[in-house]
């Protein structure tokens, strides 16, 4: 994702479950995240330091209120190599009492001129609801051109346009794969952006186009519950969250149909919300102040 790395950075392989960790120097502060526990013998190693690190687990993004109820707690390690040491808990999201957003330099937006064709972006899973969109979008009066991520999208896009049969009104172009920068500049771009996942939503948000939001599906239907809680927060209009609902629908879902007016509704959300999360600090931002309060 970055493969230039970064000044100050070190990238290391990630060690054996029970490495020896002896040697390491000391850290002030320790993140783990996404659930990703840290190795078995690093943990081991962390007691015996001069002093106990600000052990934060970061944790993935969330509107929901339990998110923002325990953003910032503390638990004690009962057990385990650790025991006897704390975790903080620091949950991204959209509320100031939240851990915030990662911000980052967000390219110019294009200016669609008025007779040029929709412009669509398309990062997805396999959304059961694809085919029928597809089929929504090759009924419209005017061109889309759909820019197709490599990957699942492409497979996904291109088996429901088998199935749809040829299409006039629809222009498929399949990308190669893309560095985060010029991710940001193919957002910037278009009309509406189909996202999937975490990263990608967040930088949505930040280039101000409507967007389309796929949550990563869960089997307990969790992932409803969270993806309610980010349209109530982001405060999405009515057909914003019908979109969204059709989109994440474990079934084929008629979308709204993409109108200039629905477009416009949709796109008016979506600025609103990037100008309203950018005059909020910053998930790094916030990091520090945090890691400095409790160290």
């Amino acid at each position: 994702m970055a493969p230039q790395g970064s000044p100050g950075v070190t990238v290391l392989p990630w060690p054996p479950e029970h490495a020896l960790f002896e040697g390491e120097q000391a850290a002030q502060v320790v993140i783990e995240a996404f659930g990703c526990d840290l190795p078995q013998g690093f943990q081991a190693a962390m007691p015996a330091w001069h002093k106990a690190p600000v052990w934060i687990n970061l944790e993935y993004f969330s509107a929901e209120d339990e998110a923002l109820r325990n953003h910032g707690l503390s638990s004690p390690v009962l057990h385990g190599p650790a025991m006897g040491l704390k975790k903080w808990f620091f949950y991204p999201g959209l509320s100031e009492k939240s851990g915030g957003l990662l911000h980052g330099p967000t390219p110019q937006a294009a200016i669609a001129l008025a007779d040029s064709p929709l412009r669509i972006s398309v990062f997805c899973y396999e959304p059961a609801s694809l085919g029928l969109w597809l089929q929504q979008l090759s009924e419209l009066p005017h061109k889309v051109c759909l820019q197709v991520t490599a990957g699942r999208a492409t497979q996904a896009v291109r088996l429901a346009m088998h199935q749809l049969g040829h299409s006039h009104q629809l222009e498929v172009t399949e990308l190669s794969y893309l560095s985060h920068p010029e991710f940001d500049l193919l957002l910037a771009s278009q009309d509406l952006n189909l996202v999937r996942g975490e990263d990608s939503l967040v930088r949505a948000i930040w280039a101000g186009k409507a967007f389309l939001w796929q949550i990563y599906r869960q089997d307990d239907g969790a992932h409803l519950k969270k993806l309610t809680a980010f349209l109530n927060a982001s405060l999405a209009p009515d057909v914003v969250v019908q979109a969204h609902l059709a989109w994440n629908a474990d079934h084929a879902t008629c979308l709204p149909v993409l109108s200039p007016e629905v477009l416009k509704v949709w796109t008016d959300w979506a600025g609103a919300l990037r100008d309203r999360l950018g005059a909020q600090t910053d998930l790094l931002t916030r990091l520090e102040s945090f890691a400095a309060a409790q160290g």
